[in-house]
């Protein structure tokens, strides 16, 4: 395993691939500064800024030890792949090289255009191929031991001859692992397209399942993952607030969505996932994505943060508002009890040591004219992004429902939705919560809607 040993850091820095012709004499010195200059001012380096650090402070959250962090990773990806006997790990999700590394690369954009890949050796080097001239990105880091460009091998570059790179991709890959394997062929793959997967498999590279390989890795947080997403909750809920503020009748949903993403990009954070946001007629059912209807007086205005804030955690929050100065309809008041109540008594329930099983058969459901339009999970993992475990309502657990155990470490959402089939309007509240050692700890503090709650 890689205690520390250098195998090589950066050693291939030409962003080049083959055929690109020699440099001029002088043009690696110039490379050098260059790059050094790029990595000096590396978005990770500069930090989140005057307005975020101190949101932080005031909610007296401490900085986290990112070097710490970062070792903490690969020794959970490297101890999971030697429990399951992988030479190492391929990676392409941008979370799980997120995770890897702790470094990006236009996130959204790779996650959709395999241009960006990360391989994992066991007992050996993190070798990062990344985008076209980014060798930069994640000098910062200190746990990539060598960056080479990546051959991409998608259609959009290589059209009716992307046989020809996938082979070059794949020798690359193949020689790192009969390098570094100690004899063992078999790897994790996240994910792969199908011409990968046959190259590799002539070079003799086993296949194996490199989702079960991260979300375990990632199942279990740090002290320093729990202080990077608190802080990451923070910014979340500041953003909330200057959303909030914006609640006025007549806005569009869509103008008041945008509140959160400047909030979030203003504070360093990343993307948002979805658009679920939705008021009045359209908060039932759920899942309606945000659109340019005006919110009336006395509608419910219900969202899903579903947001990557900084340190690429995910924060992962729901509230309901009534929006003017009115006070709430005795309908709106039964449902947000209801939802809110429900969420207290199965935040109550997290306890380490519990079942997923037992969780869910103890957990309140929603009451039966509300059962049918429920939401989709209790449950769910959280950390960089949704992750492993989900949990269903007892009643939706059927044969191929993994169990497993609530563990220190583990931060989840407790969930719920409350809307009455063929009703008018409906509520959701989402809480983040960190398992720990003695009970659990809420990480989420946004309030609940107080007129929703008195009525």
């Amino acid at each position: 395993m890689n205690t520390g040993t250098n195998f090589g850091r950066h050693r291939k820095i030409m962003p080049f691939e083959p055929g690109g012709g020699s440099s001029p004499s002088g043009s690696e010195t110039l490379r050098s500064a260059a790059r050094e200059k790029a990595a000096a001012l590396n978005q990770h380096v500069l930090g989140y800024g005057p307005v975020a650090e101190a949101e932080w402070a005031a909610a007296g959250i401490p900085a986290p030890d990112l070097p710490a962090m970062r070792k903490y990773r690969l020794e959970r990806i490297r101890a999971e792949l030697k429990r399951r006997d992988y030479a190492g790990a391929l990676l392409y999700d941008p979370v799980n090289i997120r995770y890897a590394t702790d470094s990006t690369n236009m996130q959204l954009w790779v996650a959709h255009n395999p241009t960006r890949h990360c391989f994992v050796a066991t007992e050996g080097p993190v070798v990062l191929f990344d985008y076209f001239s980014c060798e930069h990105l994640s000098d910062h880091s200190g746990v990539v031991d060598e960056v080479r460009p990546a051959v991409s091998w998608m259609y959009l570059y290589g059209g009716e001859l992307t046989e020809q790179r996938v082979k070059r991709w794949a020798a690359g890959i193949a020689d790192l692992v009969r390098e570094h394997g100690g004899g063992n062929r078999r790897i994790a793959v996240d994910h792969l397209n199908p011409e990968g997967m046959a190259e590799l498999a002539g070079l003799g590279i086993t296949i194996g399942n490199g989702e079960a390989v991260m979300e375990n890795a990632r199942l279990i947080k740090s002290p320093d993952e729990v202080l990077c997403m608190h802080r990451a909750i923070v910014a979340c809920e500041a953003a909330m607030g200057e959303m909030e503020a914006a609640l006025k009748p007549g806005i569009s949903e869509n103008e008041l969505w945008a509140e959160l993403h400047r909030g979030n990009i203003a504070r360093g954070g990343e993307w948002i996932e979805t658009r679920l946001l939705s008021s009045g007629p359209r908060t039932n059912p759920w899942f309606q994505e945000c659109s340019s209807r005006k919110i009336e007086a006395g509608d419910l205005v219900a969202f899903d943060t579903d947001l990557i804030g900084p340190y690429g955690f995910c924060a992962d929050l729901s509230r309901t508002w009534l929006a003017g100065d009115g006070r709430p309809g005795n309908e709106q008041h039964d449902l947000y009890r209801i939802a809110a109540e429900q969420i207290a008594h199965n935040t109550e329930l997290m306890q380490p040591g519990t079942g997923f099983r037992e969780l869910a058969e103890r957990s309140k459901n929603p009451p039966d004219d509300c059962f049918p339009a429920r939401y989709g999970v209790l449950y769910h993992g959280v950390g960089l992004a949704d992750e492993y475990p989900t949990l269903p309502h007892a009643a939706d657990w059927i044969a191929d429902t993994p169990d497993g155990v609530l563990q220190p470490g583990m931060v989840l959402c407790v969930e719920s939705y409350i809307g009455r089939l063929g009703g008018h309007e409906g509520v959701k509240i989402e809480e983040q919560v960190l398992i720990t050692e003695t009970g659990n700890r809420q990480l989420s503090a946004y309030p609940l809607d107080e007129r929703l709650l008195a009525g």
